[in-house]
């Protein structure tokens, strides 16, 4: 990836910065994966383009955020979830409203009792 003058692209240093604050790779590993040298040229780079390794504080807090992101997301589906099922149930509560005005309808008409009597059989 070298240019003449021993200098790198902008988007390659950029490339390398990310990666090393992204990952828990070291320096020397992505200079071996990258083959190039130097003592300070990965810290230099991350001065360049205005960047910095977060913090432990930082990385729990991300990941902590991240956890929150996927509880919110799981919440959403199960709050889905709760409306399709009250639907559902107001569906089957006017079914059975709709079902019982027939019974009675019929019963009127027909004058004979269609619905079972309660209680036990002696």
């Amino acid at each position: 990836m070298r240019t003449t003058g021993n200098k790198f692209p902008d988007d390659f240093k950029l490339q390398v910065v990310q990666e090393y604050l992204s990952t828990d790779i070291s320096q020397s590993e992505l200079k071996r994966k990258y083959n190039f040298g130097g003592k300070n040229n990965i810290n230099n780079w991350i001065r360049k383009f205005g960047l910095s390794k977060p913090s432990k504080d930082q990385k729990e807090l991300d990941q902590f955020m991240e956890n929150e992101k996927q509880k919110s997301t799981l919440e959403q589906e199960l709050e889905l979830k709760i409306k399709k099922l009250e639907e559902d149930l107001r569906r089957e509560q006017l079914r059975t409203k709709a079902l019982s005005t027939m019974i009675d309808i019929a019963q009127r008409e027909l004058k004979f009792d269609i619905r079972k009597k309660s209680g036990a059989k002696r």
